[in-house]
């Protein structure tokens, strides 16, 4: 019998290439993909024979760990995976208190993939192991991420402008000209943005920043 998936991600080219990895198992159909959270729940209304969700987290309108909430609400049999390139630990601590059933990032292959679809279908929990860790870590030291989200993050207003440019899409070079810096002062400015935000990578910086209105 086949498992019946949906896609939700608001990057088409994401889409496809999740579309792509499931395309080669037989017991893995792919009903109808969304592109955010209020897209997922009128195409549920219409279909509502879905046995698993892939969700992105990072969706315009509502995103995928509001979007999880609702849909565990309202289809408690619907599993729901989270697949995402985000593997902070507050994204991790806020997918499974909505209620996900699994973790995983988008790198993974596709024999993980599915080997993760099977497992959480039968009632396990599908994380890549660096995800699994970070869980284990938050659950012996938790952290008041409501708490978290209240200290204010200062930036300059140099960094501010830098990472308006990121925003963008803009190279190193591009932002230093537009400026009047030099890439070197660029790269500096970003490393004190990573640090102040504690992030990681470009779109880290960019969703917290969006997410604490500093740019």
């Amino acid at each position: 019998m086949s498992t019946k998936i949906a896609i939700v991600d608001d990057n088409v080219f994401l889409q496809k290439a999740i579309a792509e990895k499931l395309s080669f198992f037989d017991d893995l159909v792919l009903k109808f993909t969304a592109v955010d959270g209020n897209d997922l729940q009128k195409k549920l209304e219409q279909n509502k024979c879905i046995d698993l969700i892939l969700m992105d987290i990072e969706m315009p309108v509502c995103n995928g760990i509001e979007a999880t909430k609702i849909i565990k609400s309202k289809y408690p049999q619907i599993k729901i995976i989270m697949l995402t390139v985000f593997d902070n630990d507050e994204n991790i601590f806020n997918a499974i208190k909505a209620g996900a059933d699994g973790y995983l990032l988008k790198e993974v292959n596709p024999k993980e993939l599915h080997q993760g679809i099977v497992e959480t279908l039968n009632g396990g929990a599908a994380m890549n192991p660096s995800i699994a860790l970070k869980t284990l870590k938050l659950l012996r030291n938790p952290v008041n991420f409501e708490e978290k989200c209240q200290e204010e993050i200062k930036l300059t207003t140099r960094e501010v402008e830098v990472l308006e440019q990121l925003s963008k899409g803009l190279n190193y070079n591009v932002i230093a000209d537009n400026l009047f810096l030099s890439p070197s002062t660029v790269r500096k400015h970003i490393e004190n943005i990573y640090n102040k935000l504690q992030v990681h990578n470009k779109l880290e910086a960019i969703q917290k920043a969006k997410s604490n209105n500093l740019i």
